[in-house]
């Protein structure tokens, strides 16, 4: 039986939106397990995300040396860019599960907070007086790129260009599911665990269930249904 977390709420979240209620109860979700697992339980999941992580660290590197200053500029100081909108990212349950992995309680409480509150402004729930509350962001936020910063970056060093498209090929590695992706496995871990997300989306998402099958991959486990 898949677990009722919903039920686990201290009060209605009638206030807040639907996105951050479903926010909000796979952040917590996943909080309450990892509680609940060994210390090596917790330490074979790192273990699986180890290489993710350095791909994240490669990413993070090629982020700062050349888009720092220009997205700081469009995202926090003039506000021009269509990043950190409200509501307007796509969250994976992997990418809540390795988050929170790697996080320590206070900011786990910092991202439920936020969720608990209604929200206000334009932008993302996530996004403090000091850049995004999460420790490692989720895959699609990392790696998106504005229109107006991508152009005027790259029309200054287009000899990156390349290294780019280098970086955005790998990240399929990890999501994108015409093999054993780890986002994927961990959606199964988790499932085998008796959990259920919405954010489940390599066992909820129709696009995502046809590549696997075309891929002689598709699970045997039903599509999940929080």
């Amino acid at each position: 039986m898949f677990r009722s977390w919903a039920r686990r709420r201290m009060q209605p979240l009638n206030a807040i939106s639907s996105y951050q209620q479903e926010q909000y109860d796979a952040v917590s979700m996943v909080t309450e397990h990892l509680r609940e697992l060994s210390a090596d339980a917790i330490e074979a999941l790192k273990t699986r995300c180890a290489e993710y992580l350095s791909f994240r660290n490669e990413v993070d590197i090629f982020l700062r040396a050349f888009f720092a200053e220009t997205c700081t500029q469009k995202c926090y100081r003039n506000r021009l860019s269509a990043c950190c909108q409200k509501e307007g990212i796509i969250t994976f349950f992997a990418d809540v599960v390795i988050n929170a992995l790697f996080s320590s309680p206070d900011d786990l409480n910092a991202l439920l907070s936020v969720l608990y509150a209604p929200g206000a402004g334009s932008k993302c729930v996530y996004l403090g007086a000091d850049g995004c509350l999460w420790r490692i962001k989720p895959i699609g936020c990392e790696m998106f790129l504005c229109d107006a910063a991508a152009a005027s970056v790259f029309s200054r060093n287009p000899e990156i260009t390349e290294q780019w498209e280098s970086l955005k090929m790998r990240k399929q590695y990890f999501t994108w599911p015409d093999h054993q992706v780890l986002f994927d496995v961990i959606e199964e871990i988790f499932m085998a665990s008796g959990c259920s997300s919405s954010l489940m989306y390599f066992h909820n998402s129709p696009g995502l269930l046809r590549v696997k099958k075309q891929a002689g991959l598709l699970s045997i486990t039903a599509p999940c249904r929080p």
